[in-house]
């Protein structure tokens, strides 16, 4: 199954049958001080920076995520895109829990975005399905509903088809719903990657979709976190994942390593692009 994003003019192709695709995560305030007081001050100088260093690093989709406390992310995050937009011809996968915030990106975005994330909950997919259909974006269908977050598979196979059911009836189509498993910190649950990996095979199985993730969530709070993210992101691609939301400067290599393994890369095309 294939989900398209566009930007501007250039199309990417996401595939359950791979090459695998790199969601840059990036441009996110978390733990960015600097991302937070630039753009308090209007200035997308670092943004751009931010999205420039991903797409060297071969991300060919970019997440943008501005919320910070006290920010205004209805007038932010449209801003931040149209810098962006004006700059780099890449697709946006568009990161915000405030629909007026994802309306107004998708408004100004043009191409065809993403949208990080409806969930299970009714709120979510009322929210934000209709306006997913309208602007024609695609979702990422997060495994959790208004009883939180399970640490049963076959619980998080259903919620990601409620939410896959209910977006086709929307009129969406079924290639443009995104699982996105829910990949939790191993620190805290000896089996949280167990759970995500037998989610991802479910999902990959039983619904035929593609399937992002927060790659770096499963080694928080872990010492050599670079190690324990390469060896799930193994895993999970090993089962199914097509998509993670990632730092392509951390995780490409081994992305482009596993495609090779598995048969994706003839004559190590791409693996020898980014290895040398």
């Amino acid at each position: 199954m294939k989900t398209i994003l566009r930007g501007t003019s250039r199309e990417v192709v996401i595939d359950t049958g791979g090459p695998v695709v790199i969601i840059g995560e990036c441009i996110n305030p978390t733990r960015r001080k600097k991302l937070v007081t630039t753009l308090q001050e209007g200035n997308f100088d670092y943004v751009l920076e931010l999205a420039e260093s991903q797409i060297k690093a071969f991300a060919e989709v970019l997440d943008v995520n501005v919320g910070f406390p006290g920010v205004d992310d209805v007038k932010l995050l449209p801003e931040t895109v149209l810098a962006i937009k004006a700059r780099f011809d890449i697709p946006l996968c568009l990161d915000s829990p405030n629909p007026g915030a994802i309306e107004a990106a998708l408004k100004v975005a043009g191409g065809k975005c993403l949208i990080n994330s409806v969930n299970g909950e009714e709120k979510s997919m009322s929210a934000l399905i209709p306006i997913a259909k309208e602007y024609g974006a695609a979702i990422i269908a997060l495994a959790m509903d208004d009883e939180g977050i399970t640490s049963d598979p076959e619980k998080r196979l259903k919620v990601a088809a409620k939410i896959l059911e209910r977006a086709v009836k929307a009129g969406i189509r079924e290639e443009d719903v995104i699982v996105d498993p829910l990949a939790m910190a191993v620190s805290a649950d000896p089996r949280a990657c167990l759970v995500t990996l037998e989610t991802i095979k479910l999902v990959h199985r039983k619904l035929g979709l593609n399937i992002t993730q927060g790659a770096s969530n499963i080694s928080f709070g872990l010492p050599e976190r670079e190690v324990l993210n390469a060896v799930h992101m193994t895993l999970s691609i090993l089962n199914g994942l097509t998509c993670p939301i990632a730092n392509p400067e951390k995780i490409a290599v081994t992305v482009r390593a596993a495609d090779l393994i598995l048969g994706r890369d003839d004559y190590a095309i791409r693996y020898v692009e980014i290895a040398q």
